[in-house]
């Protein structure tokens, strides 16, 4: 996938990106090329080699068709919940946000709401929740071309207690 100045781009993780520039560098004798990718949420630069984008998860945003089939992850209720240890579960959940996939993001988001209706959550997974849910936010917005509140106020719907 080649990204050029302007594009928007996903970083895992991170969330949604614009691509400001491509730059060469030197480093440690070797040269390399980085996309220069500044994150929307909270101004972070991230350069990001662009011979191995692909093999991070840096990702091209969905695309309207998309934004449907998460809000139907979202609202999945029948979902089976691993009984193991909160710390195991964080770092499980971790592991699929950091794949960047919208879909493993929101599975993270919906099994963390329904994990909330059965016990407190942790201090480390409410974080991870407001991670998940700011990542979804964002990319579906700007994927559906809405703001940013009126996906709030879906998630709100789907999320309602």
């Amino acid at each position: 996938m080649a990204f050029k100045v302007g594009d928007m781009a996903v970083y895992p993780g991170h969330g949604v990106g614009v691509v400001e520039g491509v730059e060469t560098r030197d480093i440690a004798g070797t040269r390399q090329t980085f996309y220069v990718l500044k994150i929307l949420e909270n101004g972070m630069t991230v350069m990001v080699p662009t011979s191995n984008a692909d093999a991070i998860g840096m990702r091209e945003l969905i695309d309207e068709d998309e934004v449907e089939e998460i809000y139907e992850v979202l609202a999945e209720r029948d979902v089976e919940l691993d009984k193991q240890t909160w710390n195991r579960r964080y770092r499980e959940y971790m592991a699929k946000i950091k794949t960047g996939s919208p879909y493993e993001v929101a599975r993270v988001l919906r099994d963390l709401f329904v994990l909330k209706g059965d016990k407190a959550l942790s201090f480390g997974e409410r974080k991870m929740f407001d991670t998940a849910k700011g990542l979804l936010l964002k990319e579906l917005a700007i994927a559906s071309k809405q703001p940013e509140e009126k996906i709030d106020e879906r998630f709100g719907e789907i999320f309602k207690d």
